[in-house]
């Protein structure tokens, strides 16, 4: 396993750790029954961070956990704006992020029909029954340390100047893994 498949185990223990002990209104969802779902969106979108974030949002989450923090629990609550938002600095940072990110949602969207994501992309599209990739991204920026925002601003930047659609690059390796999943299950 490389340093980078080993920080994404990690993380993945503890974001599970915790995604599957957040209280929802309704009782616990559905997807919080699927580890495995839940591992490869998230391994999908890890793969496309440098190890420099990897390694801030380690120390993100284990520091969280040490003073029992639940970040998937307050990435919610921001959702629903039941906590404050983040100091002007981080918020701004958080902006800029997420305006590359939509538009690459946009860019996919019209190049690749077929990846239509399951949210809207824009909060103003937001309703009581769909939570958009704009609002949700927001909410888990927020959740990061400005250590962590920064490098993954970095990454995003990075991406963008190599003209690489990062948002392609993860439904593209979310798509491969549950294809490869869905065949050995069958087998």
């Amino acid at each position: 396993m490389s340093k980078k498949e080993d920080l994404i185990t990690k993380i993945i223990e503890i974001e599970w750790e915790m995604f599957s002990k957040v209280k929802n209104r309704g009782g616990k969802a559905s997807c919080q029954e699927e580890p495995k779902t839940f591992e490869i969106i998230r391994s999908s979108n890890f793969m496309c961070w440098s190890e420099a974030t990897l390694e801030s949002y380690l120390n993100d989450l284990q520091g969280a956990k040490k003073v029992k923090r639940n970040l998937m629990t307050e990435k919610y609550a921001r959702m629903e704006g039941l906590i404050p938002p983040p100091d002007s600095e981080v918020l701004s940072l958080i902006d800029k992020i997420v305006a590359i990110e939509c538009k690459w949602l946009e860019d996919l969207a019209a190049k690749s029909p077929q990846y239509m994501p399951a949210r809207p992309i824009y909060s103003r599209q937001d309703t009581p029954g769909a939570v958009s990739s704009e609002t949700y991204s927001r909410g888990e920026l927020a959740t990061y340390s400005k250590k962590t925002l920064e490098l993954y601003y970095q990454d995003i930047l990075d991406a963008k100047q190599k003209n690489i659609n990062r948002i392609e690059t993860i439904f593209s390796r979310m798509l491969e893994e549950f294809d490869n999943n869905f065949a050995e299950e069958k087998d």
